[in-house]
């Protein structure tokens, strides 16, 4: 286990991590099944938080046309269009597709970040942050491990 996954996973047990989630969503199915569909990693990122390290996720080079989607429902989440490359080793985007992601504060060690998760199946796709490109100034820093591209 990498070492960032191992802290994730330990601050999660500890009872630091936002794993336990009492929202509802409405594309849900059990933990042995979120197993089964998702890679070892994937299941981690996308159902307990984790993050992938970076520069592993060949979505971070990713340029052609297309859409990227939830890797746990499918639901469409950005387009290639707002997609650019920040340089921190993760698929960016400047804005989400409408009606994709929701957001909420994400409490931790080195003080609050702003988690994305996915509207429809609540799975944690990555962090959005202040210090991305006009037109919106956002940064929509995604695990590539929680998304699937889609090719136009």
């Amino acid at each position: 286990m990498n070492r960032r996954l191992f802290l994730s996973t330990t601050l999660a047990a500890l009872g630091l991590g936002q794993t336990a989630r009492a929202e509802t969503f409405e594309f849900t199915l059990t933990d042995a099944e979120w197993r089964a569909r998702l890679s070892p990693l994937a299941y981690q990122v996308l159902r307990h938080e984790a993050t992938e390290r970076a520069f592993t996720s060949p979505l971070d080079k990713e340029t052609r046309a297309g859409r990227y989607h939830c890797a746990g429902c499918d639901l469409p989440l950005f387009s290639s269009q707002t997609k650019y490359d920040s340089g921190t080793g993760w698929p960016s985007f400047w804005e989400p597709l409408a009606d994709a992601v929701r957001t909420r504060p994400d409490p931790g060690l080195f003080g609050t970040r702003t988690e994305v998760h996915c509207r429809r199946c609540g799975g944690h796709l990555g962090h959005v942050f202040k210090d991305g490109p006009k037109p919106t100034g956002l940064r929509y820093c995604m695990n590539g491990v929680s998304l699937a591209f889609v090719p136009s």
